[in-house]
């Protein structure tokens, strides 16, 4: 699997959810498996996005259609508070380990 992962500085968290949740580059059909966002505790104006794909060129592609058609637009730069940090990163291990709490009752 392939992710894209971003992060931006975004001037309302509330508005920048709103433009995201508006899907205008319609995720699905775009490649996106499954997403992830987060933000640090300590900067509620800083998102951070996980894009799952299932190539890197998918993921390449739909990083281009944000530079180009989406970053640009008045909606988007309006939630932004600079430029994106970008990069492409591919899974080489994942693990879900069991819950802690689980071990040892009975």
């Amino acid at each position: 699997m392939f992710s894209l992962r971003i992060e931006h500085a975004v001037k309302d968290f509330r508005m920048w959810m709103h433009a995201f949740d508006r899907d205008v580059l319609n995720r699905g059909a775009s490649g996106v498996r499954s997403y992830k966002i987060s933000r640090p505790l300590d900067e509620k104006n800083h998102a951070i996005l996980e894009l799952d794909f299932d190539t890197e060129e998918a993921a390449a592609e739909f990083l281009l259609r944000l530079q180009n058609d989406l970053w640009k637009t008045n909606l988007m730069s309006q939630a932004l508070a600079g430029p994106p940090s970008t990069t492409i990163i591919e899974t080489v291990a994942l693990e879900t380990l069991a819950d802690p709490s689980s071990q040892g009752s009975r």
